[in-house]
């Protein structure tokens, strides 16, 4: 009896000491999830049960009056922040106590990894932050306007050129090679032809750098969330050798040759290695890519006319790998929820293709950058798209100084980060909050007219994030796919076939933003 007794309380002790970890915010007066021991909230991610989006979207919406609402990544303690104000003081006014991302790979392991501006932290990444930000103004996307919209025509081309007057695509695999072709052309300065040669190395080198699909990479990234020293004690990178090589060669290459022989190209390279001699360009007044542009923040201003750090090659090589790493999957992703609300709204469709004809007939049908910017409804519809469907779930911010939450109303207590603690901004939960976007599961580009665009409140629209570490690539991306749009629009019909599905579902893919079934979309072939 005596050993049962024994075991029993036993037990009891155990069970506690693995509860207390995940019972934390309910310790200190924080409404949080029912996290399991050990596992917390985030096994249903590793595990596959859930997808990313849903997983943000059922824990923004666990409680309606809370400003804030704690979790578990295992047994880390994480807050996920929901009022708006409360995002803009940490993430703009407060910014200083919550400089960095969580990190999680040994510089020493994977060096272009860890030398890239999301990987950066402290003084280093406002250093790089600071070079580089000149490098993507609306005046430099300017520039290199005519790369990406030749890419974009290039993609049309190759569908007209096929007899069929109905074409059936999975739009995924058709948009990851047109952005690959881009970022080759724009951030490699190689032109790659992926939808003609389908097997081209420069594409599969890239799926495989920007995928986290199959088990060996899952199992990589579970050990560096759960092991971080064991993971860097055994020098386990997040990017294949091989694949790092053939493109720290690739820009390496590029670099020598276009020094040794004085070649300028209005690709990013160049704007790299602008921003290596400490050339400043006064900005001329361009026309702003959009709504959903995030606007260089003043924290910078100190640093504006003075070269911060030199940059090497391997710093290049690192900015380049990080932008195709973001881009690849991010902007074809955008592309694809579009396409779909597209076809599911054809009189969305129809709008938006008779403004761009009336633009086609300027310029002799020759797009221009700021004939493509001006255009109203495209704007709209895209800044919709990326309200509906952003293609970043959330983004995280470390506390880097100890900072304290106080409490706004009567039933809540101050809330202490400590330097190493984690903040979640719920884009998708803010996003498709009725409070803020009435029915918000409608695509509605009139929410982003003239006359309404300004009844959006501050900082529940943030599909590039907020503040000083806001995405510095928002410029291209938004470029990008409204050359896509124009000349695509432009040439034919997107519609559904039998493969379509309706009612899309987050596929419960590791860390990706995907939907079950594909994205199976028609181009009908259009004759004006």
């Amino acid at each position: 009896m005596l050993i049962y007794l024994l075991g029993g309380a036993l037990l009891l002790v155990l069970w506690y000491v693995l509860n207390w970890p995940t019972n934390y915010y309910n310790r200190i007066g924080v409404k949080q999830t029912k996290p399991w021991p050990i596992f917390g909230d985030s096994f249903k991610i590793i595990l596959r049960l859930i997808s990313l989006g849903d997983f943000v979207f059922n824990i923004y919406n666990l409680y309606d009056d809370c400003r804030y609402i704690g979790f578990y990544q295992l047994n880390k303690p994480t807050l996920i922040l929901k009022d708006p104000e409360l995002i803009k003081q940490i993430t703009i006014k407060d910014f200083e106590h919550f400089t960095d991302h969580r990190t999680f790979i040994n510089p020493e392991a994977d060096p272009l990894w860890s030398n890239n501006l999301f990987a950066l932290t402290g003084q280093k990444w406002r250093e790089m932050r600071a070079t580089l930000s000149g490098s993507f103004t609306s005046n430099k996307m300017k520039h290199m306007f005519e790369v990406i919209n030749e890419t974009a025509e290039n993609f049309a081309k190759h569908f007209m050129e096929k007899k069929e007057n109905l074409l059936e695509l999975e739009m995924k695999d058709t948009y990851c090679r047109f952005t690959n072709d881009v970022i080759a052309t724009a951030a490699f300065g190689i032109k790659v032809d992926s939808l003609g040669e389908l097997d081209n190395k420069f594409y599969i080198l890239g799926k495989n750098l920007a995928s986290f699909g199959g088990i060996w990479k899952s199992l990589k990234f579970f050990l560096y969330v759960v092991f971080p020293r064991i993971s860097g004690y055994l020098n386990i990178t997040i990017f294949d050798k091989d694949t790092t090589e053939y493109f720290r060669n690739a820009i390496i290459e590029t670099i020598k040759m276009r020094e040794e022989k004085h070649i300028k190209r209005k690709d990013m390279i160049d704007l790299l290695l602008e921003a290596r001699k400490g050339h400043k360009i006064e900005e001329a007044n361009v026309i702003e890519t959009g709504f959903s542009t995030v606007k260089e923040d003043t924290y910078f201003d100190k640093y504006k006319f003075k070269q911060t750090k030199y940059l090497s090659d391997d710093d290049i090589t690192a900015q380049a790998l990080i932008f195709f790493f973001a881009g690849f999957d991010t902007i074809s992703t955008a592309l694809c929820y579009g396409s779909h609300e597209l076809a599911m709204h054809k009189n969305i469709q129809d709008k938006l293709r008779e403004e761009i004809r009336q633009t086609h007939k300027l310029n002799n049908g020759k797009l221009t950058y700021e004939n493509l910017l001006k255009m109203k409804y495209m704007d709209m519809v895209f800044s919709e798209v990326l309200r509906k469907w952003p293609p970043g779930f959330v983004v995280d911010r470390l506390c880097t100084k100890q900072y304290t939450i106080e409490p706004k109303y009567s039933d809540e207590s101050s809330v202490t980060l400590k330097v190493g603690d984690t903040i979640w901004i719920p884009i998708y939960g803010l996003h498709r909050d009725p409070n803020y976007y009435p029915d918000p599961d409608k695509f509605d580009p009139e929410r982003f007219s003239d006359e309404n665009k300004d009844e959006i409140k501050p900082y529940t629209y943030l599909p590039f994030g907020s503040g000083p570490r806001n995405c510095i690539g928002s410029r291209f991306a938004i470029l990008e796919a409204k050359c896509l749009l124009y000349n695509l629009l432009l040439n034919f019909e997107i519609v559904p076939i039998k493969k379509t599905r309706y009612c899309l579902k987050f596929a419960k893919a590791f860390f990706q933003n995907t939907v079950e079934g594909g994205f199976w979309l028609g181009l009908k072939r259009l004759n004006f």
